[in-house]
């Protein structure tokens, strides 16, 4: 269906790019995408859909939470994502990753962009993404402003959601677990 194509793109950026260097499950990928929102709005002049209202999409291990998603799709076909959390909340998204049997990673942020050109995603004010292992955080980055380069698999944080670091505007904190050693 033409109306959901764009949303499409936004779960299979997630599963491929947005994780710490794991790679999210890949059976998630051939999992439907369920999308659940108060109301939907498509232009397909300007080529910009949009759902509010408590915002619900899961496609296998992948559940994402938003007040509001707008997907706009430019010319060449790339799709530009944008979640935005609900006053005094946050925009949420967690999946299972591949490399482990209960291995989850989790994003936060009161926006949260995806370019789908670029492969770039962008998490603001009070950004934070966690590894875990089961409930357990091994890796937690927190930020005002985090971006994930997936082409590159960097990222960067912040203290302000701007995406630039300003002194005194506060820290950005990483909290990273020893790993265990690989046995020859």
């Amino acid at each position: 269906m033409k109306i959901f194509k764009p949303f499409k793109f936004l779960i299979l950026a997630f599963c491929i790019g947005l994780s710490f260097p794991a790679l999210a499950e890949r059976a998630d990928a051939n999992k439907p995408t369920n999308i659940e929102a108060d109301q939907m709005t498509v232009d397909d002049v300007k080529q910009v859909t949009t759902f509010t209202g408590n915002v619900i999409v899961t496609k296998g291990t992948l559940l994402i939470k938003a007040a509001k998603a707008v997907i706009v799709q430019d010319p060449e076909g790339y799709q530009y994502v944008t979640l935005y959390a609900a006053p005094g909340k946050l925009a949420s998204m967690r999946q299972k990753l591949d490399g482990g049997p209960n291995l989850w990673m989790e994003g936060y942020g009161e926006k949260i962009e995806y370019d789908n050109k670029h492969e770039v995603a962008k998490f603001y004010t009070h950004a934070r993404v966690k590894r875990m292992e089961g409930s357990v955080v091994t890796d937690d980055l927190m930020g005002e402003f985090i971006a994930y380069d997936g082409k590159s698999e960097s990222y960067r944080a912040n203290n302000t959601s701007q995406g630039v670091s300003k002194p005194g505007a506060g820290r950005v904190k990483a909290v990273i677990q020893p790993r265990e050693k690989k046995t020859k």
